[in-house]
């Protein structure tokens, strides 16, 4: 009984330090996205500041970059200047204000810059969910038909858009 005592700690401890050591060969940002190769989730939200509906057909006809981020948000502000740079190159990006007020996110955006061709808000987060976000920021690349092809978890740096998705971008364009 005493022994129990003694080995029930230890073995608990070397399965938990297995766990961990699992999970740390595993990327958190590619956690896969079961919505890869279907149609963008249909939704309808209203423009930021406005009362203009936007919904998913608003998506069709051209690829395209859905960015969701919030004011809020501090990894947002990493990518930001990134955002901004693809902007003025031409990226049409739809940003998706998230559990945000519209006061906050057109405040935020006067501040840093607007990269967004449209920018919508998602004040419940309920497209949120039915994109599956687990948080912001998170960029996922559309094709013209309004199929994801691509779901990017964090901050976008310069290496995943020049490795991963401007290639997918420019790949979508037919």
């Amino acid at each position: 009984m005493m022994r129990l005592r003694y080995l029930l700690p230890a073995a608990v401890l070397v399965v938990l330090i297995v766990l961990f050591a699992f999970g740390l060969q595993h990327d958190p940002r590619a956690v896969p996205s079961p919505l890869i190769g279907k149609p963008a989730p249909d939704f309808s939200l209203r423009v930021v500041g406005a009362d203009t509906p936007f919904t998913r057909d608003d998506l069709l006809g051209r690829p395209l970059l859905v960015n969701f981020w919030a004011s809020w948000c501090v990894a947002c502000r990493v990518e930001h200047p990134l955002l901004m740079e693809l902007a003025r190159q031409g990226v049409e990006i739809v940003g998706i204000d998230y559990k945000d007020t519209d006061a906050e996110g057109l405040r935020w955006l006067q501040r840093h810059g607007n990269p967004y061709r449209h920018v919508v808000a998602d004040t419940q987060g309920t497209a949120g969910l039915d994109w599956g976000v687990y948080g912001v920021p998170e960029t996922f690349v559309l094709d013209a038909k309004g199929i994801i092809v691509h779901k990017h978890i964090g901050p976008l740096d310069e290496d995943a858009w020049r490795s991963t998705i401007a290639p997918l971008l420019a790949g979508t364009q037919g």
